[in-house]
């Protein structure tokens, strides 16, 4: 195969993968609720990314894997973060209303 294709396939996943994980995180950060987010999901993708990033040792220095792999891994784990952080948000806050309520 060429190697301009092969060079060019390689930034695929460097945009793709944190592309796609950046839309989840918008639209965490903008409806601020944790529900609808399946948390584990994210946080085995998180896994994954790292793994696939320790997969390719003759990469580990190329940009395509550290923003691919790692990046999209961070983000993971940032909506996992924010995904419990919102739960525990609206849990605190029924809590509260519900005491208010019955005081």
């Amino acid at each position: 195969m060429p190697e301009i294709i092969v060079t060019i396939a390689g930034f695929f996943p460097m945009i793709i993968f944190p592309a796609a994980t950046v839309i989840q995180l918008v639209a965490l950060l903008k409806s601020k609720t944790g529900k609808g987010v399946s948390k584990m999901t994210w946080f085995l993708f998180g896994i994954a990314n790292i793994g696939a990033y320790l997969m390719s040792p003759q990469n580990y220095a190329s940009i395509q894997s550290i923003v691919g792999f790692l990046g999209t891994a961070l983000i993971d784990f940032v909506i996992v973060f924010l995904a419990f952080k919102f739960d525990l948000s609206e849990r605190n806050e029924a809590s509260r209303c519900s005491a208010a309520v019955t005081n």
